[in-house]
């Protein structure tokens, strides 16, 4: 029997040579399932009758979804990426299941994710769970290992999902819907205060030092979800591809998300959103008559900064965002625990074990970097920053040969993971749900630019 193809651009992607046998599903479901109910018992206290009652109801709910409508489960798990106050968050708990569907349902592709990816990323997982043999608290250190654990899990899914310009369309739409009414609602609550709007702000009811940080936990988390669809959105205004707006909608959302970064007050996500840019526009401009093109965005770009400068002056929030601007009094103590994380390393080459740094440090390591080097020691340190770099190379890849992921920009992507990768300097990002996803999303035009170009090959030698 023939194998099955799966539309592309300018070609096929042939179906993967084998599926995950029974086992696999069957131990990625268990898994997976662990992880959530660990999770939810670890942090939350025992739940009261009616609420389980509604839990299950909802987890019932969710599982006929991913049965009968599984783009569309997919499509609401992206939705609520918006909303990641607590771990686990919504969005967790609709992927797990999805997951865990894909696995017994034969839809868990494997074979789709690079193979230099899953050696990196299997590397850091065992290091990973051979680091909790030095966790100072187990308890702690095994939900943390579960969250990375899921995280991996979801990155391999979202690869080997993602197999067609409909099902990147989805995932662009309901992360760019969930973007632009987080900053948007966000935006409103900063500057005409409504009933609720302190869950959009950090610092709600004091005087000034107000940032908006969406329906996540953190300002620092908010601002970095909102810049990858920032970038879809600039390279989609000059490439139309997915998102059905009008060149003038596009812009306008455009605006409001670049609005939500800035009232985010976040130095590291400015220096994210700016990097990210600065790559996108060397990209465009590389490419056939790109420097019109990049022109084109510049010019957009330069009235909206405008733009929201002059919203920002006009509110009063000018004086705010020149003092964040400045070195703030605590960014010494976040140095001292990145020292502190050095030197932890320097007598613990096994590290210390997976969510362990707020134990030995009273401020968190403030970098993905230190982090992994102090929670898994040299090694654990060497194989999560291979993955980043082999990520980095694929992007790059992408970028310079045109290689979109099924209509999703390179260029974009290229500029948003590398920002990130500057961000993870000062902030830990490792269980960002972004980061992961980002992650996939280059992987999966990876292996779709080179089953694109093996197809190109074949035919011409045919021919």
């Amino acid at each position: 029997m023939a194998a099955s193809n799966h539309p592309i651009e300018g070609g096929v992607l042939p179906a993967p040579p084998g599926r995950l046998t029974f086992a696999g599903p069957a131990l990625v479901a268990t898994l997976l399932i662990s992880v959530v109910v660990a999770a939810i018992s670890y942090r939350f206290p025992p739940p009261s009758l009616p609420f389980l009652v509604l839990g299950g109801i909802a987890m019932v709910g969710l599982l006929a979804l991913a049965l009968t409508r599984y783009d569309a489960a997919v499509a609401l798990g992206f939705f609520l990426l918006a909303i990641v106050a607590v771990e686990p968050a919504p969005t967790d708990v609709v992927f797990a299941i999805v997951i865990v569907v894909a696995a017994v349902t034969g839809r868990f592709e494997v074979t789709r994710v690079p193979v230099a990816v899953l050696g990196a990323l299997g590397m850091f997982l065992a290091i990973n769970v051979l680091s909790v043999m030095e966790a100072i608290d187990p308890a702690i250190a095994g939900v943390y290992l579960m969250v990375t654990l899921y995280l991996a899990v979801f990155s391999i899914w979202l690869t080997g999902y993602l197999d067609s310009a409909r099902r990147a369309r989805i995932i662009v739409v309901a992360w760019l819907i969930a973007a632009v009414l987080s900053a948007g609602l966000g935006a409103l609550a900063y500057f005409f205060p409504f009933p609720g709007w302190e869950a959009f702000i950090f610092g709600a009811g004091e005087e000034g030092g107000q940032r908006l940080k969406g329906l996540f936990a953190d300002a620092n988390v908010f601002a970095p979800f909102l810049i990858p669809m920032i970038l879809v959105l600039m390279e989609e205004t000059l490439t139309p591809r997915l998102i059905r707006l009008r060149p003038a909608l596009k812009v306008a959302c455009m605006i409001i998300l670049t609005l939500g970064v800035v009232l985010a007050f976040s130095r590291a996500a400015w220096l994210n959103l700016a990097i990210s840019i600065t790559v996108l526009l060397v990209v465009m401009t590389m490419r056939r008559g790109g420097g019109r093109r990049a022109g084109t965005l510049f010019g957009i770009i330069v009235l909206a900064g405008v733009g929201i400068f002059a919203t920002l002056t006009f509110t009063g929030q000018d004086e705010f965002l020149k003092q964040r601007a400045q070195v703030q009094r605590y960014d010494t103590s976040r140095f001292g625990a990145q020292r502190t994380g050095l030197a932890v390393a320097a007598t613990h080459p096994m590290g210390i074990g997976p969510g362990q740094f707020e134990l030995v440090s009273p401020v968190s390591a403030h970098s993905t970097y230190v982090r992994t080097l102090a929670e898994q020691g040299f090694l654990g340190f060497l194989s999560f920053f291979s993955l980043a770099l082999i990520t980095l190379m694929l992007a790059i890849r992408n970028a310079l040969r045109g290689w979109s992921t099924y209509g999703i920009g390179s260029a974009a992507l290229l500029g948003a993971w590398t920002g990130l990768l500057f961000n993870s300097f000062v902030i830990d990002t490792l269980h960002w749900r972004h980061l992961w996803v980002l992650a996939a999303l280059i992987w999966a035009g990876a292996m779709a630019g080179v089953a694109r170009s093996r197809t190109s090959k074949s035919s011409r030698t045919r021919a």
